[in-house]
């Protein structure tokens, strides 16, 4: 910002002399390899854990058991694995599904109330289509289901976002909101008892693979994962969106139809969530409840960020999350904790997480020699001030003196004046 006599103004001056006086230095780091990132973001968390350690020795457990039980939690049975990549498998089918919307700046909260809508729409098929057709029948009939009523509400907030450009943030929480409504006032009809709580649906249930549940949810969003990263990376709706979410005066000019862009990806978002509800009521709980989504929809939005949006980083921040919020339960039931403690744990995980992104995108630079400098022009400043204030005074001084040369030849000029002309007066 310049003045209007083209010279830099008083802002950009102190601005300049901030930086180059500041013992601190914080610059934009330019093409730093993946490999130092991703060393950033382990050491983030090794510290995240040792804090988390470090709580749970507070609150009454022990530093290593922390760690033994993680491991027990994930490892110490096949099925534990298996249940873990379950965890992992759902939270990443949520971010992948909000990540397209994402890319296109479409800033879709509504994750969680899509996953609702998903899985209502499969339990109701369940409900009242169960035994009167096969279950594999059965489960495609739920499959659609799911993906219908998770796109139809996503497409709500895309249709007023593309006619009339309302705000996607607070249309989506807000749909969120009403889906809970929506289940807590379908279950008042099928629970008759007035519990509020549907139970074990007989009919629909996945089948196990190998004697083990949960393994075809694991495939399922296996596959869904590679074909997103081609979606994305590769096919000419994953090129639009970018460029709608790069600038949309650039895809107007291009060619492109935003609000038809803007319409797609969301249908593609709610559907993706559709399945998610798809495979936790059909393939994971086999009910629905208003709590079905467990925050996952939240979480999801963490993970899409943390990994850029690509879908190989997120599968790893997916296991992470998974790991420790899984192990941290069962810390909290080994030590007598309370039902926070897997909460507490994985926000600390974030936290460090987020944290450390500051480093992957900035440097900063320590200047010690500034503080040397510093102490070295202190003194000098003290003598130049005393310097000044003597010579200022000295200056005063001669300025006195001058004053009283200048008027006193002044007033006998004046007195001579007064003689002549009283001599001419007396002639």
């Amino acid at each position: 910002m310049r003045s209007v006599t083209g010279k830099p103004s008083k802002f950009d001056a102190f601005v300049d002399k901030l930086k180059k006086e500041s013992p601190i230095h914080i610059s934009k780091r330019v093409d730093m390899p993946a490999w130092k990132q991703w060393l950033i973001r382990l050491a983030a968390i090794v510290v995240a854990l040792f804090i988390c350690a470090i709580i749970t020795v507070s609150e009454g457990g022990d530093f290593g058991g922390f760690f033994v039980q993680l491991g027990n939690a994930n490892f110490m049975q096949l099925r534990n694995f298996i249940v873990l990549l379950q965890e992992t498998a759902i939270l990443l089918l949520i971010a992948l599904a909000i990540t397209p919307a994402f890319k296109m700046k479409f800033w879709n909260i509504g994750a969680e109330g899509q996953v609702l809508m998903g899985g209502l729409m499969c339990a109701t098929c369940m409900f009242y289509l169960g035994g009167k057709m096969s279950n594999s029948a059965l489960i495609v009939v739920m499959l659609i289901a799911s993906i219908a009523g998770g796109a139809i509400w996503a497409v709500i907030p895309a249709l007023f976002k593309a006619k009339w450009n309302t705000n996607e943030t607070l249309f989506t929480l807000m749909l969120n909101y009403i889906a809970m409504g929506l289940i807590s006032f379908v279950l008042t009809i099928w629970v008759r008892s007035g519990s509020g709580v549907l139970g074990v649906l007989r009919y629909g249930q996945f089948p196990r693979i190998g004697n083990q549940p949960y393994v075809l949810n694991i495939i399922i969003v296996a596959i869904i994962t590679v074909l997103i990263w081609i979606y994305l990376r590769f096919s000419k709706h994953g090129y639009e969106l970018s460029v709608v979410g790069e600038s949309i005066n650039t895809a107007k000019y291009i060619g492109i139809s935003v609000p038809k862009v803007i319409i797609r990806t969301m249908l593609l978002s709610g559907a993706l969530c559709g399945i998610a509800g798809w495979l936790l009521v059909g393939g994971t709980s086999y009910s629905i409840t208003t709590n079905t989504a467990g925050g996952r929809g939240f979480t999801a939005i963490l993970i899409s960020w943390l990994g850029h949006f690509e879908p190989i980083s997120m599968v790893v921040f997916s296991l992470i999350a998974a790991f420790l919020s899984k192990g941290a339960s069962q810390v909290a039931l080994t030590y007598h904790l309370s039902g926070s403690f897997p909460e507490i744990i994985t926000s600390i995980f974030f936290f460090a997480i987020i944290a450390c992104e500051f480093f992957n995108n900035y440097k900063v630079k320590f200047n010690f020699a500034h503080f040397k400098k510093s102490k070295e022009q202190g003194g000098e400043a003290t003598t130049a001030v005393i310097s000044d204030s003597e010579r200022e005074d000295g200056e005063k001084g001669i300025e006195d003196t001058a004053e009283e040369h200048i008027e006193q030849p002044t007033s006998e000029g004046a007195a001579l004046e007064g003689k002549d002309l009283e001599g001419e007066v007396t002639e």
